[in-house]
């Protein structure tokens, strides 16, 4: 859940060679997502997130979306059966084709 994710973001903040997180089903919400996002901005490794089927919502996807604008290092990131809008999926994609080949892919599924 959320209070797990707040963990998860604690270690990823000074985590230097983790590539792949995998959370998969775990009842994140937009708070976890937004701790995620925070730990984003300084993470340098991860480069695969899976938050497939979880209740982030618009809202967790916006702080995802906004961590993205700096991370430098993330390539996939999985958002499918979240509540997301399709216009945030679609705005998050968006931005993130702005990174060039940094980011491969935004996505329902693996």
């Amino acid at each position: 859940g959320d209070e797990g994710a707040a963990h998860l973001a604690d270690a990823l903040r000074v985590n230097t060679s983790l590539k792949e997180l995998n959370l998969d089903e775990n009842n994140i919400g937009p708070e976890g997502a937004a701790h995620l996002a925070d730990a984003l901005w300084v993470n340098t490794s991860l480069e695969v997130l899976d938050l497939n089927e979880n209740t982030i919502g618009d809202e967790g996807a916006a702080h995802l979306a906004d961590a993205l604008r700096v991370n430098t290092s993330l390539e996939h990131l999985y958002l499918g059966s979240n509540d997301v809008s399709s216009a945030r999926l679609q705005e998050t994609k968006d931005l993130l084709q702005t990174r060039g080949e940094r980011v491969a892919a935004v996505g329902e599924t693996k």
